[in-house]
Protein backbone atom coordinates (compact mmCIF):
# COMPACT_ATOMS: atom_id res chain seq x y z
CA UNK A 1 0.00 0.00 0.00
CA UNK A 2 2.58 2.88 0.55
CA UNK A 3 4.22 1.93 -2.36
CA UNK A 4 0.90 2.38 -3.99
CA UNK A 5 0.33 5.43 -2.44
CA UNK A 6 3.71 6.73 -3.36
CA UNK A 7 3.20 5.78 -7.13
CA UNK A 8 -0.09 7.91 -7.04
CA UNK A 9 0.84 11.10 -5.29
CA UNK A 10 3.82 11.24 -8.00
CA UNK A 11 1.39 10.88 -10.62
CA UNK A 12 -0.92 13.22 -9.19
CA UNK A 13 2.33 15.90 -8.54
CA UNK A 14 3.25 15.57 -12.58
CA UNK A 15 -0.02 16.17 -13.36
CA UNK A 16 -0.05 19.67 -12.23
CA UNK A 17 3.41 20.53 -13.51
CA UNK A 18 2.78 22.53 -16.76
CA UNK A 19 4.20 21.44 -19.66
CA UNK A 20 7.18 22.97 -21.25
CA UNK A 21 4.93 24.19 -23.84
CA UNK A 22 2.22 25.38 -22.33
CA UNK A 23 4.43 27.19 -19.94
CA UNK A 24 6.65 28.46 -22.82
CA UNK A 25 2.76 29.89 -23.97
CA UNK A 26 2.24 31.67 -20.95
CA UNK A 27 5.98 33.41 -21.05
CA UNK A 28 5.07 34.83 -24.65
CA UNK A 29 3.93 38.05 -24.96
CA UNK A 30 1.13 38.95 -26.90
CA UNK A 31 1.48 41.47 -29.41
CA UNK A 32 -1.21 44.37 -30.22
CA UNK A 33 0.32 45.90 -34.10
CA UNK A 34 -1.87 48.96 -35.10
CA UNK A 35 -1.25 50.09 -38.80
CA UNK A 36 -3.50 53.36 -39.42
CA UNK A 37 -4.44 54.13 -42.76
CA UNK A 38 -3.72 57.39 -44.38
CA UNK A 39 -1.60 59.11 -41.58
CA UNK A 40 1.71 60.96 -41.66
CA UNK A 41 4.00 61.66 -38.63
CA UNK A 42 2.91 64.85 -39.34
CA UNK A 43 -0.13 64.49 -38.27
CA UNK A 44 0.25 63.28 -34.80
CA UNK A 45 0.80 65.23 -31.69
CA UNK A 46 4.12 63.54 -30.24
CA UNK A 47 5.76 63.82 -33.34
CA UNK A 48 5.26 67.91 -33.66
CA UNK A 49 1.92 67.83 -35.33
CA UNK A 50 -0.58 70.86 -33.72
CA UNK A 51 -3.72 70.10 -36.09
CA UNK A 52 -4.91 67.28 -34.70
CA UNK A 53 -5.38 65.92 -30.81
CA UNK A 54 -3.74 62.23 -30.59
CA UNK A 55 -3.64 61.67 -26.47
CA UNK A 56 -3.88 58.39 -26.27
CA UNK A 57 -1.08 57.81 -29.14
CA UNK A 58 1.06 60.46 -27.48
CA UNK A 59 0.67 58.35 -23.94
CA UNK A 60 2.10 55.39 -25.74
CA UNK A 61 4.86 57.01 -27.01
CA UNK A 62 5.30 58.93 -23.83
CA UNK A 63 5.72 55.77 -22.62
CA UNK A 64 7.56 53.76 -24.66
CA UNK A 65 9.68 54.36 -27.56
CA UNK A 66 9.38 56.78 -30.85
CA UNK A 67 11.04 55.91 -33.78
CA UNK A 68 12.15 58.91 -35.58
CA UNK A 69 12.96 57.36 -39.21
CA UNK A 70 10.54 54.87 -40.09
CA UNK A 71 9.26 54.86 -43.71
CA UNK A 72 6.60 53.25 -45.83
CA UNK A 73 5.88 53.37 -49.71
CA UNK A 74 3.85 56.51 -50.97
CA UNK A 75 0.23 53.68 -50.69
CA UNK A 76 -1.32 51.92 -48.95
CA UNK A 77 -1.75 48.40 -51.34
CA UNK A 78 2.34 48.00 -51.28
CA UNK A 79 2.53 49.06 -47.78
CA UNK A 80 0.28 45.82 -46.84
CA UNK A 81 2.38 43.57 -48.97
CA UNK A 82 5.65 44.75 -47.83
CA UNK A 83 3.72 44.45 -43.38
CA UNK A 84 2.36 41.05 -44.36
CA UNK A 85 5.88 39.41 -46.33
CA UNK A 86 8.43 41.13 -44.91
CA UNK A 87 9.45 41.57 -48.80
CA UNK A 88 8.91 44.40 -51.10
CA UNK A 89 6.38 44.17 -53.67
CA UNK A 90 9.01 43.75 -56.85
CA UNK A 91 9.78 40.85 -55.30
CA UNK A 92 6.72 38.98 -56.00
CA UNK A 93 6.80 40.33 -59.82
CA UNK A 94 3.32 41.68 -60.95
CA UNK A 95 1.62 39.67 -58.53
CA UNK A 96 2.83 41.89 -55.70
CA UNK A 97 1.90 44.92 -57.20
CA UNK A 98 -1.50 44.43 -58.60
CA UNK A 99 -3.74 46.49 -56.25
CA UNK A 100 -6.73 44.02 -54.81
CA UNK A 101 -4.68 41.00 -55.10
CA UNK A 102 -1.67 39.19 -52.91
CA UNK A 103 1.16 36.90 -54.41
CA UNK A 104 0.01 33.23 -54.16
CA UNK A 105 4.07 32.59 -53.08
CA UNK A 106 3.53 34.30 -49.95
CA UNK A 107 1.12 31.72 -48.70
CA UNK A 108 2.44 30.27 -46.18
CA UNK A 109 5.12 32.63 -45.14
CA UNK A 110 3.53 35.98 -44.04
CA UNK A 111 3.24 37.29 -40.31
CA UNK A 112 0.40 35.28 -39.73
CA UNK A 113 2.14 32.17 -40.05
CA UNK A 114 4.96 33.06 -38.53
CA UNK A 115 3.12 34.11 -35.51
CA UNK A 116 0.75 30.56 -35.52
CA UNK A 117 4.35 28.68 -35.85
CA UNK A 118 5.03 30.19 -32.61
CA UNK A 119 1.84 28.81 -31.06
CA UNK A 120 0.03 32.40 -31.30
CA UNK A 121 -3.60 33.03 -31.73
CA UNK A 122 -4.24 35.10 -34.62
CA UNK A 123 -6.60 37.57 -35.60
CA UNK A 124 -7.12 40.76 -37.92
CA UNK A 125 -9.72 43.24 -37.97
CA UNK A 126 -10.21 46.45 -40.39
CA UNK A 127 -9.09 47.17 -43.55
CA UNK A 128 -7.44 44.07 -46.00
CA UNK A 129 -7.57 45.05 -49.96
CA UNK A 130 -5.14 41.92 -50.46
CA UNK A 131 -8.56 39.99 -52.40
CA UNK A 132 -12.18 40.71 -53.04
CA UNK A 133 -13.32 38.81 -50.02
CA UNK A 134 -16.30 38.22 -51.93
CA UNK A 135 -14.65 35.59 -54.26
CA UNK A 136 -12.36 34.44 -51.63
CA UNK A 137 -13.78 34.35 -48.00
CA UNK A 138 -11.41 32.36 -47.03
CA UNK A 139 -8.07 34.33 -48.06
CA UNK A 140 -7.04 35.28 -44.39
CA UNK A 141 -7.10 31.94 -42.93
CA UNK A 142 -4.61 30.96 -45.90
CA UNK A 143 -2.30 33.61 -44.70
CA UNK A 144 -2.10 33.14 -40.84
CA UNK A 145 -4.66 34.45 -39.07
CA UNK A 146 -7.17 32.37 -36.78
CA UNK A 147 -10.12 34.58 -36.71
CA UNK A 148 -11.07 38.52 -39.29
CA UNK A 149 -13.22 40.98 -39.32
CA UNK A 150 -12.67 43.04 -42.43
CA UNK A 151 -13.95 44.79 -45.45
CA UNK A 152 -12.19 43.85 -48.68
CA UNK A 153 -11.37 45.97 -51.79
CA UNK A 154 -13.60 48.38 -52.70
CA UNK A 155 -16.66 46.33 -52.34
CA UNK A 156 -18.91 48.68 -50.10
CA UNK A 157 -18.75 50.55 -47.76
CA UNK A 158 -15.99 50.66 -44.63
CA UNK A 159 -18.01 53.37 -42.41
CA UNK A 160 -21.25 53.89 -42.12
CA UNK A 161 -23.37 50.50 -43.56
CA UNK A 162 -20.51 48.64 -43.60
CA UNK A 163 -20.43 45.27 -46.21
CA UNK A 164 -18.01 42.99 -43.80
CA UNK A 165 -16.51 40.28 -43.90
CA UNK A 166 -16.77 37.38 -40.57
CA UNK A 167 -14.58 34.76 -40.48
CA UNK A 168 -15.71 33.61 -43.68
CA UNK A 169 -19.22 34.94 -44.54
CA UNK A 170 -20.59 38.41 -44.98
CA UNK A 171 -21.69 40.27 -41.32
CA UNK A 172 -24.94 40.44 -40.87
CA UNK A 173 -26.97 43.47 -38.96
CA UNK A 174 -24.59 46.29 -39.78
CA UNK A 175 -26.71 48.59 -41.11
CA UNK A 176 -26.60 52.01 -38.77
CA UNK A 177 -23.54 50.99 -37.28
CA UNK A 178 -19.86 52.41 -37.80
CA UNK A 179 -17.70 50.21 -39.09
CA UNK A 180 -14.60 51.17 -36.75
CA UNK A 181 -16.98 50.10 -33.81
CA UNK A 182 -17.29 47.25 -35.18
CA UNK A 183 -13.31 46.25 -35.82
CA UNK A 184 -12.47 47.63 -32.62
CA UNK A 185 -14.77 45.65 -30.53
CA UNK A 186 -14.01 42.18 -32.67
CA UNK A 187 -10.13 42.59 -31.49
CA UNK A 188 -10.86 43.28 -27.65
CA UNK A 189 -12.99 40.03 -27.87
CA UNK A 190 -10.24 37.98 -29.78
CA UNK A 191 -7.72 39.40 -27.14
CA UNK A 192 -10.50 38.85 -24.12
CA UNK A 193 -10.75 35.12 -25.51
CA UNK A 194 -7.41 34.25 -26.18
CA UNK A 195 -6.42 35.44 -22.75
CA UNK A 196 -8.97 33.54 -21.16
CA UNK A 197 -7.76 30.31 -23.11
CA UNK A 198 -4.31 31.13 -21.89
CA UNK A 199 -2.68 31.67 -25.32
CA UNK A 200 -0.81 34.22 -26.37
CA UNK A 201 -2.70 36.48 -28.85
CA UNK A 202 -1.05 38.74 -32.48
CA UNK A 203 -3.62 41.04 -32.91
CA UNK A 204 -3.07 43.12 -35.90
CA UNK A 205 -5.34 45.78 -36.62
CA UNK A 206 -4.96 47.34 -40.12
CA UNK A 207 -7.25 50.85 -39.43
CA UNK A 208 -9.86 51.80 -41.87
CA UNK A 209 -9.11 55.47 -40.32
CA UNK A 210 -8.32 57.85 -41.31
CA UNK A 211 -8.76 56.87 -44.94
CA UNK A 212 -11.55 58.87 -46.60
CA UNK A 213 -14.97 57.33 -47.30
CA UNK A 214 -14.68 56.93 -50.99
CA UNK A 215 -16.81 53.66 -51.25
CA UNK A 216 -19.34 55.09 -49.16
CA UNK A 217 -20.42 57.49 -50.75
CA UNK A 218 -20.77 55.61 -54.07
CA UNK A 219 -24.35 55.93 -55.47
CA UNK A 220 -26.49 57.24 -52.47
CA UNK A 221 -26.65 60.67 -50.52
CA UNK A 222 -25.18 60.68 -46.53
CA UNK A 223 -27.91 59.21 -44.51
CA UNK A 224 -25.87 58.87 -41.05
CA UNK A 225 -23.44 61.96 -41.34
CA UNK A 226 -24.11 65.49 -39.32
CA UNK A 227 -25.42 68.05 -41.89
CA UNK A 228 -25.04 65.74 -45.09
CA UNK A 229 -21.72 65.50 -44.52
CA UNK A 230 -19.33 62.94 -43.83
CA UNK A 231 -16.70 62.79 -41.21
CA UNK A 232 -14.01 65.22 -41.94
CA UNK A 233 -9.96 64.44 -41.52
CA UNK A 234 -9.80 65.89 -38.30
CA UNK A 235 -12.84 64.25 -36.82
CA UNK A 236 -11.39 60.77 -38.16
CA UNK A 237 -8.24 61.45 -36.02
CA UNK A 238 -10.07 62.21 -32.93
CA UNK A 239 -11.81 58.78 -34.14
CA UNK A 240 -8.60 56.90 -35.02
CA UNK A 241 -7.18 57.89 -31.44
CA UNK A 242 -10.00 57.03 -29.23
CA UNK A 243 -10.41 53.49 -30.94
CA UNK A 244 -6.43 52.96 -30.09
CA UNK A 245 -7.61 54.63 -26.56
CA UNK A 246 -10.13 51.73 -26.01
CA UNK A 247 -8.14 48.92 -27.49
CA UNK A 248 -5.16 50.00 -24.44
CA UNK A 249 -7.96 50.27 -22.10
CA UNK A 250 -9.33 46.77 -22.51
CA UNK A 251 -5.61 45.17 -22.05
CA UNK A 252 -5.27 47.22 -19.04
CA UNK A 253 -8.80 46.00 -17.69
CA UNK A 254 -7.23 42.74 -18.79
CA UNK A 255 -4.50 43.06 -16.42
CA UNK A 256 -2.23 41.95 -19.43
CA UNK A 257 -0.63 45.51 -20.24
CA UNK A 258 2.33 44.42 -18.56
CA UNK A 259 2.63 41.49 -21.15
CA UNK A 260 1.74 43.04 -24.63
CA UNK A 261 3.69 45.45 -27.01
CA UNK A 262 1.87 47.62 -28.64
CA UNK A 263 3.47 49.19 -32.14
CA UNK A 264 1.97 51.57 -33.85
CA UNK A 265 2.46 52.67 -37.22
CA UNK A 266 0.88 54.17 -40.79
CA UNK A 267 0.49 52.61 -44.44
CA UNK A 268 1.43 55.92 -45.70
CA UNK A 269 1.64 59.79 -45.29
CA UNK A 270 -1.83 62.43 -45.06
CA UNK A 271 -3.87 62.73 -47.74
CA UNK A 272 -3.74 66.10 -49.76
CA UNK A 273 -7.83 65.75 -50.07
CA UNK A 274 -10.52 63.74 -48.16
CA UNK A 275 -13.84 63.04 -49.81
CA UNK A 276 -16.33 64.70 -47.81
CA UNK A 277 -19.94 64.80 -49.42
CA UNK A 278 -21.64 64.54 -52.43
CA UNK A 279 -22.72 67.67 -54.18
CA UNK A 280 -26.51 68.67 -55.52
CA UNK A 281 -25.24 67.53 -58.92
CA UNK A 282 -24.18 63.97 -57.18
CA UNK A 283 -20.02 64.77 -57.46
CA UNK A 284 -17.76 64.34 -54.65
CA UNK A 285 -16.49 67.05 -52.55
CA UNK A 286 -13.12 66.69 -51.83
CA UNK A 287 -11.62 69.31 -49.51
CA UNK A 288 -7.72 69.65 -49.06
CA UNK A 289 -5.84 67.87 -45.93
CA UNK A 290 -2.82 70.25 -44.96
CA UNK A 291 -1.63 69.95 -41.42
CA UNK A 292 0.50 72.05 -38.91
CA UNK A 293 3.57 70.69 -37.47
CA UNK A 294 6.26 72.76 -35.25
CA UNK A 295 4.43 75.59 -36.22
CA UNK A 296 4.80 74.98 -40.04
CA UNK A 297 2.02 74.46 -42.62
CA UNK A 298 2.67 70.87 -44.43
CA UNK A 299 0.45 70.00 -46.87
CA UNK A 300 -0.77 65.93 -47.29
CA UNK A 301 2.25 63.87 -49.34
CA UNK A 302 0.10 61.04 -50.05
CA UNK A 303 1.62 59.39 -52.91
CA UNK A 304 4.37 61.23 -53.25
CA UNK A 305 8.61 59.14 -52.48
CA UNK A 306 9.44 62.33 -50.43
CA UNK A 307 8.85 62.66 -46.67
CA UNK A 308 5.42 63.95 -46.82
CA UNK A 309 4.10 60.42 -48.31
CA UNK A 310 6.42 58.18 -46.68
CA UNK A 311 7.38 59.51 -43.44
CA UNK A 312 5.46 57.21 -40.53
CA UNK A 313 5.16 57.49 -37.37
CA UNK A 314 6.17 54.28 -35.43
CA UNK A 315 5.57 53.39 -31.43
CA UNK A 316 6.58 50.94 -29.42
CA UNK A 317 5.34 50.28 -25.70
CA UNK A 318 5.36 47.47 -23.53
CA UNK A 319 5.56 48.43 -19.99
CA UNK A 320 8.09 46.87 -17.75
CA UNK A 321 10.58 45.88 -20.93
CA UNK A 322 10.35 49.24 -22.79
CA UNK A 323 11.91 52.33 -21.29
CA UNK A 324 10.00 55.41 -20.71
CA UNK A 325 10.09 58.54 -23.17
CA UNK A 326 13.03 56.59 -25.47
CA UNK A 327 13.71 58.59 -29.14
CA UNK A 328 16.03 56.67 -32.00
CA UNK A 329 17.12 57.47 -34.87
CA UNK A 330 17.27 53.96 -36.14
CA UNK A 331 15.82 53.58 -39.85
CA UNK A 332 12.76 51.31 -40.18
CA UNK A 333 10.38 50.12 -43.31
CA UNK A 334 7.65 48.08 -43.42
CA UNK A 335 9.30 44.81 -44.10
CA UNK A 336 10.92 45.12 -40.63
CA UNK A 337 7.73 43.92 -38.69
CA UNK A 338 7.43 40.70 -39.83
CA UNK A 339 10.96 39.75 -38.67
CA UNK A 340 10.79 41.57 -35.32
CA UNK A 341 7.35 40.33 -34.13
CA UNK A 342 8.85 36.63 -34.98
CA UNK A 343 12.15 37.57 -33.02
CA UNK A 344 9.47 38.92 -29.80
CA UNK A 345 7.40 35.54 -30.11
CA UNK A 346 10.74 33.89 -29.39
CA UNK A 347 11.16 32.49 -33.45
CA UNK A 348 14.41 31.44 -35.14
CA UNK A 349 15.03 32.10 -38.19
CA UNK A 350 12.56 29.98 -40.54
CA UNK A 351 15.45 30.32 -43.91
CA UNK A 352 12.73 32.31 -46.10
CA UNK A 353 14.57 35.25 -47.85
CA UNK A 354 13.74 37.94 -46.83
CA UNK A 355 13.97 42.42 -47.27
CA UNK A 356 13.35 42.81 -43.69
CA UNK A 357 15.57 43.26 -40.52
CA UNK A 358 14.43 42.60 -37.41
CA UNK A 359 14.09 45.61 -34.87
CA UNK A 360 13.70 43.90 -32.07
CA UNK A 361 16.75 44.51 -30.38
CA UNK A 362 15.99 48.41 -30.38
CA UNK A 363 13.14 47.41 -28.47
CA UNK A 364 15.51 45.99 -25.88
CA UNK A 365 18.08 49.17 -25.85
CA UNK A 366 20.11 48.27 -28.49
CA UNK A 367 20.34 51.45 -30.95
CA UNK A 368 20.86 49.04 -33.81
CA UNK A 369 23.63 51.30 -35.69
CA UNK A 370 24.66 48.80 -37.69
CA UNK A 371 21.32 46.89 -38.60
CA UNK A 372 19.73 48.87 -41.37
CA UNK A 373 21.59 51.45 -43.46
CA UNK A 374 19.33 52.77 -46.11
CA UNK A 375 15.34 51.65 -46.55
CA UNK A 376 13.88 51.56 -49.93
CA UNK A 377 10.85 53.14 -51.91
CA UNK A 378 8.71 52.19 -55.08
CA UNK A 379 5.34 53.73 -57.01
CA UNK A 380 3.89 54.02 -60.39
CA UNK A 381 7.39 53.04 -61.50
CA UNK A 382 9.56 55.12 -60.09
CA UNK A 383 12.02 54.26 -57.02
CA UNK A 384 14.67 55.85 -54.26
CA UNK A 385 16.86 54.25 -51.67
CA UNK A 386 17.07 56.34 -48.78
CA UNK A 387 20.37 56.77 -45.91
CA UNK A 388 19.82 58.48 -43.18
CA UNK A 389 20.79 62.42 -44.77
CA UNK A 390 21.07 60.88 -48.61
CA UNK A 391 18.65 59.89 -51.48
CA UNK A 392 19.28 58.62 -54.67
CA UNK A 393 16.19 58.09 -57.28
CA UNK A 394 16.23 56.33 -60.39
CA UNK A 395 16.22 58.93 -62.56
CA UNK A 396 19.78 59.99 -60.72
CA UNK A 397 18.51 62.75 -58.75
CA UNK A 398 20.89 63.02 -55.79
CA UNK A 399 19.62 64.75 -52.58
CA UNK A 400 21.55 65.72 -48.98
CA UNK A 401 18.90 65.60 -47.00
CA UNK A 402 20.69 67.64 -44.15
CA UNK A 403 20.90 70.18 -46.11
CA UNK A 404 18.14 69.98 -48.39
CA UNK A 405 15.26 67.82 -46.37
CA UNK A 406 12.31 69.67 -49.11
CA UNK A 407 14.02 67.86 -51.95
CA UNK A 408 14.35 71.12 -53.83
CA UNK A 409 18.00 71.14 -55.21
CA UNK A 410 19.52 67.93 -56.25
CA UNK A 411 23.26 67.70 -56.05
CA UNK A 412 25.78 67.90 -59.11
CA UNK A 413 26.73 64.06 -59.25
CA UNK A 414 29.34 64.90 -61.34
CA UNK A 415 30.62 67.54 -58.47
CA UNK A 416 30.81 65.11 -55.61
CA UNK A 417 33.24 64.38 -53.17
CA UNK A 418 33.94 63.32 -49.70
CA UNK A 419 31.05 61.55 -47.70
CA UNK A 420 28.98 62.75 -50.46
CA UNK A 421 30.43 61.26 -53.09
CA UNK A 422 31.51 57.57 -51.20
CA UNK A 423 26.79 57.94 -49.96
CA UNK A 424 26.55 58.48 -53.69
CA UNK A 425 28.17 55.36 -54.65
CA UNK A 426 27.11 52.94 -52.44
CA UNK A 427 23.38 53.88 -53.12
CA UNK A 428 24.06 53.38 -56.31
CA UNK A 429 25.18 49.96 -55.81
CA UNK A 430 22.27 49.70 -53.42
CA UNK A 431 19.71 50.94 -56.05
CA UNK A 432 21.28 48.84 -58.61
CA UNK A 433 20.62 45.35 -56.53
CA UNK A 434 16.95 46.43 -56.07
CA UNK A 435 15.84 43.70 -59.19
CA UNK A 436 13.83 39.97 -59.35
CA UNK A 437 13.45 37.70 -56.52
CA UNK A 438 15.13 37.15 -53.43
CA UNK A 439 17.21 33.78 -53.66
Amino acid sequence: MPALKFVCTLALALLLIPSPSLAAEKSKPNILLIMADDVGSDAIGCYGGQSYPTPHIDALAKGGLKFNQAYSMPVCHPSRVCLMTGRYPFRFGKAGSKWGDFPDAAEGICIGDRMKQAGYATAVAGKWQLCFMKNDLDHPRRIGFDQWCLFGWHEGGRYHDPLIYQNGKPLENTQGKYGPDIYTQFLIDFMKESHKEGKPFFAYYPMALCHDVTDDLKGKHVAYAHDGHWLTFAEMMISMDDMIGRLVTALDEMGVRDNTLILFTTDNGTPAASYLYLNDQGKMVRPKVVSVRNNKIVPGGKGKLDDTGTRVPLIANWPGHIKAGQEVNTMVDLTDYLPTVAEVAGLKSDGVPRDGVSFAEVLSGDPGKDRRDWIFIEHRGKRCVRALHWKLYDDGRFYDLKQDPLEKSPLKTDALNGKAKRNYAALQKTLSEMQGPLK
